[in-house]
């Protein structure tokens, strides 16, 4: 417990979570710039797997996941063991309750991948600690889609609505029985905070007040 006075509360670890499109890297690239927090960033550029995946889903989906669950765990321990604030794009929750029982219902991925998979999960979620603040971006198929084709990513050009719809359910269901710390919910349908500086001014001081406005 902190025993620091209220009003003084150290923030450490936040966190975006969001569905493919919604703009996660986006956001915490402005937040971290306006309140000065470090930005993890989802480790993309040098995913050895991630070209192969998109080719081939069923050969590689176990591989590819147990890459991200890597990476993401060793972002949080970094960031607990470190002195500043941290603002991470997308959670180690969303890659063990989204996307990889997504591609497990898929016939993506075999039981037995996954129960290895969930299990490692599990180990490793035991020991870190949930974001001080996890930052929820809503968004519907529409906005998904236009924010995806608009960054024309390659390995991205295939990826049905079936996909991205199938995603958005678990994320809502997710995001529903989110008990591990506080959350905040924002709509990506109605804020362009990319393009909108009014719009961005807003999402900034929701933020500002879900961080201070308890303490």
């Amino acid at each position: 417990m902190s025993t620091e006075t209220p009003g003084h509360h150290h923030f450490k670890y936040i966190a975006i979570a969001g569905n493919i499109g919604a703009g996660k890297t986006t956001l915490c690239t402005q937040l971290g710039k306006h309140f000065g927090w470090e930005v993890h960033y989802e480790s993309t550029e040098d995913n050895p797997y991630l070209s192969d995946f998109y080719h081939d889903m069923h050969r590689w989906s176990f591989n590819l996941q147990i890459f991200f669950l890597n990476s993401r765990y060793r972002q949080i321990l970094k960031i607990l063991q470190g002195n500043c604030t941290v603002i991470q794009d997308r959670t180690i929750y969303e890659d063990a309750y989204i996307f990889a029982p997504n591609l497990h219902d898929m016939g993506l991925m075999s039981t037995r991948d996954f129960r290895n998979y969930f299990e490692l999960f599990q180990t490793m979620s035991s020991q870190v600690q949930a974001p001080d603040l996890l930052i929820y971006l809503r968004a519907s198929i529409p906005t998904l889609v236009a924010h995806i084709q608009a960054r024309g990513r390659d390995y991205e050009g295939n990826m049905s609505l079936d996909y991205l719809k199938r995603l958005n359910e678990r994320y809502e269901n997710w995001i529903a029985g989110y008990k591990e710390g506080r959350l905040l919910i924002i709509n990506a349908d109605e804020v362009d905070f990319e393009n909108n500086p009014e719009d961005l001014g807003k999402v900034v001081n929701t933020v500002h007040a879900e961080l201070h406005g308890l303490f």
